[in-house]
């Protein structure tokens, strides 16, 4: 891992792409039920937050590589089960 700044700006990424990809969903298929896809956005944000959250509560400088490790691979987690979900709308 490169630095606390990346780790942040992929999420970043990570989460804009999610929510890009539902909103062009929703955009060509505009008479289906919107409110799964919404309650997707919502959770991708929760998502969002609760990384941010977590990178931000690492206060002690003992194990920082093994706490952000273990974060980077809780985003990963995270963001392979909202591709799920968004590729099952």
């Amino acid at each position: 891992m490169a630095s606390i700044k990346q780790l942040k700006k992929d999420i970043n990424n990570d989460i804009g792409t999610i929510i890009e990809e539902i909103y062009l969903w929703e955009l060509s298929n505009p008479d289906a039920d919107l409110s799964k896809s919404e309650k997707l956005i919502e959770e991708a944000i929760q998502v969002f937050d609760e990384l941010v959250q977590k990178i931000n509560a690492v206060a002690t400088k003992e194990n920082l590589k093994k706490q952000f490790k273990a974060i980077n691979e809780e985003k990963n987690m995270m963001i392979q089960s909202l591709m799920k979900k968004s590729a099952a709308l």
